[in-house]
């Protein structure tokens, strides 16, 4: 029974290492996106990298509270934000 649980307890880091990583990996493409593209918004990295809007804005705006992205139109929906590598 130990080893079950074990085993159990085991595949379930595994999965949220998996979560993590993918959330890591999409924020990867989106900076590599707007370092290729500055001024590109929000729909322009979503459409290119193939995710969602809404789960790019929070990729975006992890990297830009994390201080490697600026926001350059500041009061803009969402979609039509536009960012910028930070200096």
């Amino acid at each position: 029974m130990s080893t079950g649980l074990c085993v159990c307890v085991c595949a379930v880091g595994l999965f949220g290492e998996d979560l993590l990583q993918r959330g890591y990996h999409r924020d990867r493409a989106a900076l590599a996106h707007v370092a290729e593209h500055p001024g590109a918004t929000t729909r322009h990295v979503a459409r290119s990298i193939g995710v969602p809007e809404g789960v790019v804005v929070r990729n975006l705006d992890r990297l830009t509270d994390d201080g490697l992205l600026v926001l350059v139109t500041n009061g803009a929906s969402p979609a039509l934000r536009s960012y910028r590598l930070a200096s």
